[in-house]
């Protein structure tokens, strides 16, 4: 049944590698290569957002022959606003790292 009092994050909504026929939901410059389930919970949580629950065993529709992961969020604001936002603080870690 689903639950319309949350929403699920997908990785594979933040892999700058695939398309956007693959599941691909922001523009490439918004989005990492190969991001991890802990880099996404830790971005989340940066972006002010709780986390309910997280599974890395999964696999995205799409692509169903690679393991992916996702986590689930209250729906507080559309899903466009908090991929926006959390794709910010994603960059921002990983850009960091590199450095």
């Amino acid at each position: 049944m689903k639950d319309y009092e949350h929403i699920v994050v997908w990785l594979d909504y933040f892999n700058k590698t695939l398309t956007k026929r693959m599941g691909r939901r922001l523009p490439k410059d918004k989005c990492v290569f190969d991001p991890s389930l802990k880099e996404l919970t830790d971005a989340a949580k940066e972006a002010g957002f709780e986390t309910t629950t997280s599974d890395d065993k999964v696999r995205f529709p799409r692509r169903a022959f690679v393991r992916s992961g996702y986590i689930t969020l209250p729906k507080v604001t559309p899903k466009a606003k908090v991929l926006y936002k959390i794709s910010e603080k994603l960059v921002a870690k990983r850009a960091k790292q590199s450095k």
